[in-house]
């Protein structure tokens, strides 16, 4: 192999650069770090970095600068809601010049941990992540020693970090207003972990509701099936096996309700003729099923502008945040209710 061989395959340095301009070295580590140099050795350097193809140490500049331009995503699952909000993140993300690392961390906390880990190890500009209870303790040092984070669903009070909060308790309870409106009282809710603050916003609002309309709550149409799909497929049917079933169910996250649709289907109970059924988060299968389910949908876009509008906040004036937006969600009413006749 030649020499030119060799220096054709070696990638351009930032020495190159400034001897092929005829600069100072320093003078184009500026022009990287966007300080201010001459015009005209601007244009030149400019020109030179699109001949020669050099691309910046990205790692190297991290240190030097204390940013690495990416930020990272902590998520329990890649389901439909996470799979939305990961791409609304990134793509709005892209345009600030960061990319976005997403961990996936099973709810397992020592796996949240490694997460944790992983992030401060790539110095990540901050991370934004649903909050944990479990891992309060353990997330307060990191948050101390500096990382931003910003919490986009479960709240940690008293943590010192910013929220994006998607108003659960208010949507749920206009969920519910409208199935109570239609005449139903025995409406049933599936709900989610009650260690997790939007389980317990969800549930409140159902709860509102029936304060509001002075109905009787019925304990036993309560029902915890931890965000799991197949415990809300055994729910619904502990549900329909009572003495007297409800005539409306609140699934309060798809999983949950794709778990209950899926048995209701499997026994041939029909959507709205034997039962009403509305959900949180409105995932595309709810707009194909037969008939459409009602759900509240989730604003993702409007989360991911927000998470960013906050970092970019931060991370120009370097401050830490407790700092809460909280964005209203729409209702999509579909052919999954009916007014019930007594």
């Amino acid at each position: 192999m030649t020499d030119q061989a060799i220096n054709r395959a070696r990638p351009a340095t930032i020495i190159d650069v400034a001897r092929a301009a005829g600069v100072a070295v320093g003078t184009v580590s500026r022009y990287l770090n966007d300080q201010p140099i001459r015009g005209g050795n601007r244009e030149r350097i400019a020109q030179v970095i699109d001949e020669l193809g050099y691309r910046r140490n990205s790692a190297a500049a991290a240190m030097k600068t204390n940013t690495s331009h990416m930020v990272g995503l902590m998520v329990p699952a890649v389901g439909e809601f996470h799979a939305a909000l990961l791409d609304r993140l990134s793509r709005h993300m892209r345009q600030t010049g960061r990319a976005v690392l997403c961990y996936c961390h099973d709810t397992d906390p020592s796996s949240f941990m490694d997460g944790i880990e992983f992030f401060a190890g790539h110095r990540v500009d901050a991370v934004v992540m649903d909050g944990n209870e479990e891992l309060r303790q353990r997330l307060e040092p990191y948050i101390s020693q500096g990382m931003l984070t910003v919490l986009y669903d479960n709240d940690l009070p008293g943590l010192a970090a910013d929220r994006v909060f998607v108003e659960n308790r208010r949507a749920s309870k206009r969920l519910i207003d409208h199935v109570l409106d239609l005449g139903h009282e025995r409406v049933a809710i599936i709900h989610g972990h009650l260690v997790d603050s939007v389980a317990r916003d969800r549930l409140q609002g159902y709860r509102d509701a029936f304060l509001a309309h002075g109905v009787e709550e019925h304990p036993e149409l309560v029902v915890d099936a931890r965000w799991n799909e197949q415990r809300g497929y055994s729910a619904m049917g502990d549900l329909m096996a009572l003495p007297n079933p409800p005539t409306a169910v609140f699934g309060a996250n798809y999983n949950m309700s794709i778990g209950a649709l899926r048995w209701l289907r499997e026994h041939n109970v029909s959507i709205p003729q034997d039962i009403s059924f509305v959900s949180f988060d409105d995932v595309p299968a709810f707009s194909v099923h037969v008939p459409g389910i009602t759900a509240v949908g989730q604003p993702v876009d409007k989360m991911a502008e927000a998470i960013v509008s906050i970092l970019a906040e931060r991370l120009g004036d370097g401050s830490l945040g407790n700092r809460t937006i909280r964005i209203d969600a729409e209702i999509t009413l579909r052919g999954s209710t009916r007014r019930l006749r007594r």
